[in-house]
């Protein structure tokens, strides 16, 4: 068996339900795993805030879902797979060699500081995360496969970004902080510890409550083709998204179907404008644009200081140089970078 791909059976997962500290975490993958329509989840954060053990928490979650990681090193072929065409022209049959998307199937393909990924592989892996259909083609030839699963893509914001075409297509984001509060670190590392030191005395401690989960999952998936979307959650989401100043539709359709699964997962029959309302960082928080600050207005702003008088040129330095002058600057406004970069 490849290492890329870990089966959630293959040892013991770290329970999604003794989590400590990650609500919107959290919901976020819960969302993402019942509607993968949603786009995936991007996490972004410090080294140690418990973003991977979250994802294979999740993969642990679901029945019989792989756990499949992706290699900073891979290729697009070892992403999306290829086609062996010397057996076309062989035998006339097309084989499909699968790639980590089709091992992934049914799961969660987990991503690594994907903000260091070449921006080609990461756009395919987001078409695949978003249809749930691979198309591979070789030489003319095609074929499709079906590849749903939940994308959790990682990332340190401090190692680089996303560019803003690319982080626009991850569904949902949550950004993780450092623990500030001593009584939490201590709830974080009791459970840690407890884990590491008999994972089996702490996943039998939340057998019943996993258990209760995974069935609220598995109804929440049944129940979502029912849910349609009234008239007034489709304009709340509407005016959601114009106050956050977002480009294009996806931050739209994305709110409606994390509104949807939310509803669904809570066993209501109808999306509310409550259920957006709750969604909504989840799918604005990395598209949103960042307020542009208003230039003074005339009679507020302070005068500026006179210009200095111009000297005739010395006769040392470069000929016909002119002494420095006072330019004015003026703040060039973000477009939506994530999170907005710190002053």
């Amino acid at each position: 068996m490849s290492a890329a791909i870990r089966p959630a059976a293959a040892r013991a997962a770290f329970p999604f339900t003794a989590l400590v500290g990650q609500p919107a975490l959290q919901r976020a993958l819960l969302l993402a795993a019942i509607d993968t329509g949603v786009g995936g989840v991007l996490v972004g954060g410090p080294r140690g805030t418990a973003k991977s053990t979250a994802a294979r928490a999740l993969a642990a979650l679901l029945p019989q879902a792989p756990f499949v990681t992706l290699p900073l090193s891979a290729s697009l072929e070892q992403l999306v797979g290829t086609l062996n065409i010397e057996e076309v022209l062989r035998d006339g049959r097309v084989r499909l060699e699968p790639g980590l998307v089709a091992r992934a199937h049914g799961g969660v393909l987990y991503v690594d500081e994907v903000n260091l990924l070449p921006d080609a592989l990461v756009d395919a892996l987001l078409d695949v995360a978003a249809s749930g259909v691979n198309t591979v083609e070789r030489d003319g030839i095609s074929q499709q496969h079906a590849a749903r699963f939940v994308l959790v893509g990682t990332m340190n914001p401090e190692e680089g970004e996303l560019r803003p075409q690319l982080l626009d297509r991850f569904g949902l984001s949550v950004m993780l902080d450092n623990p500030r509060d001593a009584g939490l670190r201590q709830a974080i590392l009791r459970t840690r510890l407890a884990f590491d030191e008999d994972p089996q005395a702490v996943l039998a401690a939340h057998e019943a409550e996993l258990a209760g989960l995974r069935d609220r999952v598995s109804a929440a998936r049944a129940a979502l083709p029912g849910l349609a979307w009234p008239d007034a959650v489709l304009e709340h989401a509407a005016h959601a998204a114009l106050a956050a100043g977002v480009d294009g539709m996806r931050a739209d359709l994305v709110m409606l179907r994390a509104a949807r699964a939310l509803a669904a997962l809570e066993g209501r029959g109808e999306v509310t404008t409550g259920d957006v309302d709750a969604v909504a960082d989840l799918a604005l928080a990395h598209r949103r644009a960042e307020p542009s600050v208003p230039a003074p207005s005339p009679a507020t702003r302070a005068p500026s200081p006179p210009a200095p008088a111009r000297q005739a040129p010395q006769a040392e330095g470069d000929w016909g140089a002119l002494p420095p002058e006072p330019v004015g600057t003026t703040r060039i406004a973000s477009i939506g970078a994530w999170p907005p970069k710190k002053a």
